[in-house]
């Protein structure tokens, strides 16, 4: 175990791929860091790494148990066994979990159960492929996987539920395509079809996943009709969604099914340990290179669909204010050709489509995240390019407020924590969070601002070392985070600057996406009684550490022989604490002003990952709390909830958020067309009507600077922002056009409005005015 150090701190998956882009240098061998737990399902659109697609969509072929699959429809694939060199990593695998884990526990059989329903669920995650029996049959393995792996390396059943899960998908397709040939679906009943099965019992035999399937056809075929598609190619457009289904999943070799297994067992430790088979470090690493093209967004496959998970700052999607987290892609096509549907395509093909030459055009059809109605499609065109660097820098803007004389709040965006690593060629004049977010604060405070909001948003985490030395751009000294191994021995990261460069009236802003070291920070300011939380009701909750280690070295240690690179496991080494002794772990940092967000109420964060780590405490760290804000806290709360109450943005959006909790508290959608086509255009009414609230606003009354890095070694503001809003302008042209196609044109937007951000301001206002009278 390597120990923690002051410049060797955990660092998050997205700080390694900005500070590779700089530094285009090989991966180590081991390199501890920490952030944003990764999904196993995701991919970066902006290049070549990430990880392989490993989930099966739950629409796949189950035959009937008490029949021989041998029987069943060929998958013109052949039955896969383990690779020769399988055997050797499962063992070194094993040992590094029992050795180096934070858990410090044996693979016995309890981990061997979780083991088991691990990767049932990663092939069967909808509970629509095996069938109980199936189940009962595989029953003897929950017990033995652990003595297979420890002792013998044995993956076999890893391969006999795959290759079993496999065949039975052919008879799904069989099933669906003579169905779509002889069935007229009727849709004027009640039925209402559970598109959530994840805790819903697996069909019990042949006729009860019939069943299944076939309310899950019409469910689909529903769905193309409210996007206006003719019966016959409907049937053309499921038709060839299945088959597409089929030919991915036989394309699927066997180091494709031991990465799956593999990290079937290390997510019965935690969510955030993984094992890296070797295309996928080597996807990884091609990824770590100076320019990425592309449109810079991170993906997940999530039961059939392509969902964007995050955007890349300063990449095309996320310029472009078109695309956001929790879309979901469902076509795509190339500059003049034809679109392609991708729902229950695998991940890698999805991705291979939408990466290209910079300077080219892709078209993606979405559904949008806040979308009512499912069948809701727009369509996106983005220009491929390179993601600079420096656009995922730290960058302020002053809004200037004329009616209050002329007040300025100063707001801070920062992306990541990222830190340049020091090479042989460069030791000096790195690349660090803390320095940039100094000169833009020295900006800030040479142009008088009154307030300052930072914006940790969108911030999934970095390096340690950072968020402990900006912390202290804010504090005189004292420790920042506790740092606990799985021997019980704690460290703490401390500030030891006594200098503070901003003291005046501070708000960070958080929300559900505010992971690891934004949580670090966040906590630690609020326990110094430093800066008011403003946010989601909690962070993410990730605090732990992870650890990537290179299984080569460990293969050759044990004499294992392997010609291909063995790959890599990333671990759970130690738990982040926070200065007062309460862990970041799943919890998260709670704000002391919780705005309303549709994102309380989703699977989103720790909390929602299976075999997450508990919450728990340490004793809390010796530090003097400067208890700049806590007198206020009682009154920004009653001028807030004041203004919510009658505040347009969050009457609507509370509106929306009880639709959201409704539907995901159902779990359900109806099957009766009129009522859907009622739906649709009760939600395509609330629509147009917000759109035209939003442009009948007046202009906001202030000015804008944004400054960059390069703007804030200059004299003096750069011109303010344009009151003109391109957005809102193109909206109001497609008000008086044609909107009777359900497939939405790029215009036909929602103006950009930051409800989140507005009343942050006014509650910094509201600190500044107090903090006045009080002195």
């Amino acid at each position: 175990m390597i120990p923690i150090k002051r410049n060797t701190e955990p660092r998050s998956k997205l700080w390694w791929l900005r500070l590779f882009l700089i530094l285009a240098a090989a991966m180590a061998c081991l390199q501890a860091y920490q952030g944003v737990p990764a999904t196993r399902l995701t991919q970066w659109i902006c290049s070549k790494s990430a990880t392989p697609a490993i989930l099966v969509d739950g629409t796949s072929a189950v035959p009937d148990h008490a029949e021989s699959p041998a029987a069943e429809p060929s998958t013109n694939a052949a039955a896969l066994v383990p690779q020769p060199d399988s055997a050797g990593i499962a063992r070194i695998t094993s040992l590094l979990l029992t050795k180096s884990h934070y858990l410090q526990h044996q693979i016995d059989d309890e981990i061997s159960s979780k083991f088991f329903d691990q990767y049932l669920d990663a092939l069967d995650p909808l509970h629509l492929i095996f069938l109980q029996t199936d189940v009962k049959e595989f029953e003897p393995y929950r017990y033995r996987l652990d003595d297979l792996i420890l002792r013998r390396g044995d993956t076999t059943p890893a391969y006999v539920i795959f290759n079993r899960m496999r065949v039975r998908f052919a008879q799904q397709v069989t099933f669906v395509n003579q169905l779509l040939k002889t069935e007229k679906f009727d849709f004027t009943g009640n039925e209402r079809y559970l598109y959530n099965r994840r805790t819903a019992p697996r069909p019990k035999d042949l006729e009860d996943a019939k069943k299944l399937w076939r309310e899950r056809v019409r469910y689909e075929f529903l769905q193309e009709i409210l996007n206006k598609e003719k019966p016959d190619e409907i049937v053309k457009i499921i038709e060839r969604r299945y088959t597409r289904m089929q030919r991915f999943l036989d394309e699927y070799d066997s180091g494709d099914v031991f990465q799956i297994y593999l990290t079937a067992l290390t997510h019965a430790y935690d969510p955030h340990s993984d094992y890296m088979g070797a295309a996928q470090l080597e996807n990884f690493a091609i990824g770590m290179k100076l320019s990425l093209f592309g449109i810079g967004a991170l993906l997940k496959s999530e039961d059939g669909y392509c969902k964007i998970v995050q955007l890349v700052p300063g990449g095309p999607a996320e310029k472009s204010k078109k695309l956001k987290p929790n879309d979901r892609i469902i076509a795509v096509a190339q500059e003049n050709q034809e679109t392609v549907d991708v729902v229950d395509m695998k991940l890698a093909k999805v991705v291979e489509m939408i990466r290209g030459t910079k300077g080219t055009k892709v078209r993606l059809t979405i559904i949008p995240a806040d979308a009512s109605d499912p069948s809701t499609r727009r369509v996106v065109t983005l220009v491929r390019d390179e993601v600079k660097l420096e656009e995922q820098e730290a960058k302020a803007k002053i809004v200037e407020l004329p009616d209050r004389h002329e007040m300025r709040l100063g707001i801070i965006d920062l992306p990541s924590f990222y830190s340049e690593m020091p090479t042989a060629e460069k030791s000096v004049g790195l690349k660090s969070t803390t320095a940039d977010v100094a000169r833009l604060l020295h900006k800030l405070n040479q142009e008088k601002i009154s307030g300052l909001i930072l914006d940790l948003r969108r911030n999934g985490g970095g390096a340690l070392e950072e968020a402990i030395d900006l912390t202290g751009l804010f504090i005189k000294k004292g420790p920042v985070v506790q740092i606990k191994s799985y021997d019980g021995s704690i460290s703490e990261g401390e500030d030891r600057d006594p200098s503070v460069l901003y003291d005046g009236p501070m708000i960070v802003l958080t929300s559900h996406f505010s992971a690891s070291a934004s949580e670090i920070l966040a906590g630690a300011l609020q326990d110094y009684g430093r800066a008011v939380i403003v946010g989601d009701s909690s962070t993410f909750g990730k605090g732990t550490v992870q650890q990537l280690i290179q299984l080569e070295p460990y293969m050759r240690q044990f004499g294992f022989d392997s010609t291909n690179n063995p790959g890599a496991l990333k671990l759970t080494i130690r738990k982040f604490y926070r200065a007062n002794g309460a862990s970041t772990q799943l919890d998260g940092v709670k704000p002391d002003v919780c705005l309303p967000s549709p994102s309380d109420y989703a699977e989103i964060g720790e909390s929602s990952l299976p075999n997450a780590l508990p919450w728990d405490t340490v004793p809390s760290a010796s530090f003097q709390p400067v208890n700049m804000v806590q007198a206020y806290l009682p009154e920004l709360k009653k001028l807030s909830d004041e203004r919510l109450a009658t505040d347009p943005d969050f009457i609507y959006l509370r509106a929306e958020i009880e639709r959201v909790k409704k539907a995901l508290a159902d779990k359900t959608i109806s099957l009766n067309e009129a009522q859907r086509w009622k739906e649709k255009q009760e939600a395509d009414a609330r629509q147009q009507t917000r759109k035209k609230e939003l442009l009948a606003r007046p202009a906001p009354d202030q000015k804008v600077y944004e400054l960059t890095l390069k703007q804030a070694d200059l004299p003096g503001l750069p011109p303010p922002l344009a009151q003109t809003n391109d957005l809102i302008a193109s909206v109001n042209k497609n008000l008086t056009s044609d909107s009777d196609s359900e497939t939405k044109s790029e215009d036909d937007s929602m103006p950009v409005v930051d409800a989140t951000m507005a009343e942050t301001e006014r509650i910094l206002i509201d600190l500044i005015t107090l903090s006045a009278k009080s002195k």
